[in-house]
């Protein structure tokens, strides 16, 4: 029996097909370093499982990926979302829930004329302040016959000034002005009041202050009136078209 030798010089071209080459045969050993190329990759053949932990580096990043090349220009939508690192991991978050620290609602409103008679809620002669450099932001307060209506929920500043004037001769000898607040659209209750001393002698002026933090939970239920007292008779509540002197105003501070 004759044996027969061969090497890679007796084999004719194409002698040695895939056909030939048993599963597996050719092991990463005979394979050299530079042969298998991108080339040779098809689309969807390298996974994650291929990637080594951190095999990524931010320089073999599209710079095009996140590229800001189109501007936001109005206020993000609630559900716009933003990337941030919590303890090392990448998460994202929506723009509801980091959005706020400025004041979104702000009004004042003011006695537009002189108001006598007292011992009854502020009524008539109301008017959102107006003159040219005023101004207010959001939606604003909106009234009927005295009764205020929040614009949104939340937690809400209230403030008060008051100007009386009391006759000479009159016997007043102080006047107040509460802040009234329902939390079910029908029962009111004070829970501020500025009131003034005044010397019914001689007529005299006199300006007051009060303030309230209100949780206005619901905006059809959470409102405020304003509520005018007195002791005796001759007391003025003191308003203006052009300029506040009786005023109030309201400041949304945050979220309910």
């Amino acid at each position: 029996m004759s044996i027969i030798t061969l090497n890679t010089r007796s084999l004719p071209d194409s002698a040695v097909t895939t056909a030939k080459v048993a599963a597996d045969a050719i092991t990463d050993a005979k394979i050299a370093d530079d042969v298998v190329g991108t080339e040779h990759l098809t689309a969807g053949e390298v996974d994650a499982t291929a990637l080594g932990a951190d095999s990524v580096t931010a320089a073999k990043i599209n710079d095009d990926i996140i590229s800001g090349a189109t501007a936001l220009t109005a206020e993000p939508a609630d559900t716009d979302e933003f990337l941030v690192s919590d303890a090392g991991t990448l998460k994202r978050i929506d723009y509801s829930l980091i959005k706020g620290g400025g004041i979104t609602e702000a009004d004042q409103w003011r006695l537009s004329s002189n108001l006598t008679g007292h011992n009854d809620d502020i009524t008539a002669n109301l008017e959102r302040v107006d003159d040219s450099s005023a101004t207010y932001i959001g939606t604003g307060m909106s009234q009927s016959s005295g009764t205020f209506t929040f614009p949104s929920t939340g937690k809400w500043l209230v403030q008060l000034q008051t100007s009386n004037q009391i006759t000479s001769g009159g016997t007043d000898n102080y006047v107040e002005v509460d802040i009234m607040v329902t939390t079910d659209n029908s029962s009111y209750v004070e829970i501020a009041r500025a009131t003034n001393g005044v010397d019914e002698s001689h007529g005299a002026s006199n300006n007051a202050f009060a303030q309230a933090i209100i949780d206005v939970t619901d905006t059809s239920n959470v409102k405020v009136r304003f509520h005018t007292g007195s002791h005796g008779s001759g007391t003025v509540l003191m308003g203006h078209t052009s300029r506040t002197v009786t005023g109030f105003f309201f400041t949304r501070l945050g979220d309910t």
